[in-house]
C-alpha cells in the first residue's frame, strides 16, 4: 500500500484544518521544507492540496506547488481547484505526476473524461469528499445531493481508475479512518482507493492494507507526531 504524506497549502503555508474548517487552521511552516522532510524520512509519493484554489479557484499557490515538484525526487499528486482541462494541464506541466479533480466530477464530469483521454488514467484521479453521506464540493463548503458510490461508479465509467476518498468528519480529528466506507467504495466501484481522513495509528494502516486498499493519505498524525512515517511505511508493506 502506498502512503501519501499530505501537504495542505493555504496562503503559502503548510496547514492542517479540522473537519475542513478554514477557521480551524494549524500552521506547520513552509510547504517546500515539509516536502523535503517527508522525502528524507522515506516518503515514496506526496499529496498536495491547494486549499485556496479549492475554495475560490485562485492559483496563488501555483509557484509553491511547482517549487515542491522540482525540489523532491518522488512523484507528487495534487488537487484543489482543478476544474478545467487547462487547470489539469497546467499542474501536470509543472512537474506533477497526478492531478485530482473533485468539484469537476460533480459539476462538469465531461472535463474529467476529457482529462483521462488527454493525459491517461494514471495521471488523473477523482476526489470524492463525503459529508453527511453526500459528496461535498468547492473546498468542502457546499454539499451536493450525490451519493459517493454513485459518483464513484460514474467516474469509473468515465475512465478514471483512482479515487482519493475523504471522510470529512474524520479529517484532521485523529479519530481513525473510515475503513468500512473506503472498502465499500473499492468493492462497489472497481476504483483504486486512496483513503483519506483520520488515519492516525499503525492499526489504521494495517487494517486498510488488509482490505487491499491502494493507498492512504497521512496528515495530522504525522505533523503532531502521533505516528512516525517510518513506522507507517513498515506497516504499509508488511
Amino acid at each position: 500500500m502506498i502512503l501519501f504524506p499530505a501537504i495542505d497549502i493555504c496562503h503559502g503555508r503548510c496547514v492542517r484544518l479540522l473537519h475542513g474548517d478554514y477557521a480551524a487552521e494549524t500552521d506547520y511552516g513552509e510547504p517546500p521544507a515539509m516536502a523535503k522532510q517527508w522525502v528524507r524520512e522515506g516518503a515514496e509519493y506526496l499529496h498536495i492540496v491547494d486549499l485556496d484554489a479549492a475554495k475560490d479557484g485562485n492559483d496563488a499557490n501555483a509557484a509553491c506547488i511547482r517549487e515542491i515538484a522540482a525540489a523532491v525526487s518522488v512523484p507528487v499528486q495534487t488537487g484543489g481547484g482543478i476544474r478545467s482541462l487547462a487547470d489539469a494541464e497546467s499542474r501536470l506541466q509543472a512537474g506533477i505526476q497526478r492531478v485530482i479533480l473533485g468539484t469537476a466530477c460533480c459539476e462538469n464530469p465531461e472535463v474529467v473524461q476529457a482529462a483521462v483521454k488527454e493525459f491517461g488514467a494514471e495521471r488523473v484521479a477523482c476526489g470524492i469528499d463525503v459529508k453527511d453521506g453526500f459528496v461535498a464540493t468547492r473546498g468542502w463548503l457546499q454539499t451536493s445531493g450525490i451519493s459517493p458510490i454513485r459518483l464513484g461508479r460514474e467516474m469509473f465509467s468515465a475512465g478514471v481508475r483512482y479515487v482519493v476518498y475523504t471522510d470529512i468528519s474524520k479529517d484532521g480529528a485523529l479519530a481513525g479512518a473510515n475503513i468500512s466506507a473506503c472498502k465499500e467504495m473499492m468493492d462497489a466501484t472497481g476504483l483504486h482507493v486512496i483513503a483519506s481522513g483520520g488515519v492516525h495509528a499503525v492499526s489504521d494502516i494495517t487494517a486498510l492494507r488488509k482490505t487491499g486498499m491502494y493507498g492512504a493519505v497521512l496528515g495530522k498524525a504525522l505533523y503532531e507526531k502521533k505516528l512516525t512515517l517510518r513506522d507507517a511505511l513498515t506497516a504499509a508493506k508488511e
